[in-house]
């Protein structure tokens, strides 16, 4: 119970997302890890990737483990503009210390922990047929009246697959090299913030399934500059955990954002600690806004 009070006061928290389909910045799900609702757009590809380094140290096995990798994701909007497909993944190398007897041993090892393939489609966009609100003329009082409609949130759903190749050591025993992923998505747009929700099921059909939940919020202080927090909790057989994202991302060009965060969690089997720096990229290739501009200009 403690685990869901926890996430639904901690949902007020999230990263960088945009908030349209094909926008004329960079929609990019980094420095956060969950995903928005809203695809890319037709014809562009983008690039999201950074470097991260970090600690764990668990309590129980006496072990202290220092890391670093890189995380990835490759997007790439097609057909519609609802649609997205999508690779994301991380190289992770570790160094593990332990005692054993009088002696300090480590041992190191290094592969992609994730990877996965997936498709993710908007289902439903509350903005796309909405009609203009006019105020009341005769009513102040209805004008000042509380909005219901903009709880309303954009919904994605999402489907993948897990994947790895080889004698992967991050595969726990009962893993299997190929597994299912799927996702519900919310967005809300509400001017300068974005609110985002993912309710996640991972590795289904394994022994040990993931249920994750991430609430994800936004604040841009300027059409550059944005901070974020995220709260995700983890529930699994192998792997539980509680954590808390933050950090900020900066628009140095319609195309190009950089970003800087880091995490935290709440046990000590093991405590956590992470910080990160990425980038984010856009190849757009995408035509039809700008003849529509173009006819405009006429």
């Amino acid at each position: 119970m403690r685990i869901y009070l926890t996430f639904f006061l901690f949902c007020f928290f999230g990263s960088f997302n945009a908030t349209a389909q094909y926008t004329e910045t960079i929609n990019s799900n980094r420095p956060g890890n969950s995903q928005g609702a809203f695809a890319v757009g037709p014809l562009v590809l983008q690039v999201e990737t950074g470097a991260k380094l970090g600690n764990d140290n668990h309590e129980l096995l006496q072990t202290d483990t220092d890391l670093w990798g890189i995380d990835y994701a490759i997007r790439f909007g097609f057909l519609f503009e609802e649609l997205e497909i999508n690779l994301m993944g991380s190289y992770l190398n570790q160094t593990t210390n332990y005692v054993v007897g009088a002696n300090n041993e480590a041992y190191e090892i290094s592969n992609f922990d994730a990877n996965a393939i997936g498709v993710k489609y908007l289902v439903y966009d509350p903005n796309k047929d909405a009609k203009e609100k006019k105020p009341n003329l005769y009513s102040w009082k209805a004008n000042q009246r509380f909005d219901w409609s903009t709880l309303v949130p954009a919904v994605s759903l999402y489907a993948g697959a897990n994947f790895s190749f080889g004698d992967n050591p991050f595969l726990y025993e009962g893993q299997s090299k190929f597994s299912p992923r799927a996702a519900v998505i919310t967005q809300n747009n509400w001017g300068p913030w974005v609110l985002v929700l993912n309710i996640i099921a991972d590795r289904i059909g394994d022994d040990s399934p993931t249920y994750s939940g991430i609430g994800t919020l936004t604040h841009s202080f300027s059409k550059k500059f944005a901070v974020f927090g995220e709260f995700q909790t983890l529930i699994s057989d192998i792997y539980s955990d509680e954590i808390v994202r933050g950090g900020f991302a900066y628009l140095f060009h319609k195309n190009f954002q950089a970003d800087i965060s880091g995490l935290i969690n709440f046990k000590d089997t093991p405590s956590r600690w992470q910080v990160a720096a990425g980038v984010s990229y856009r190849f757009d290739w995408h035509k039809q806004d700008q003849y529509l501009e173009a006819q405009q200009e006429l």
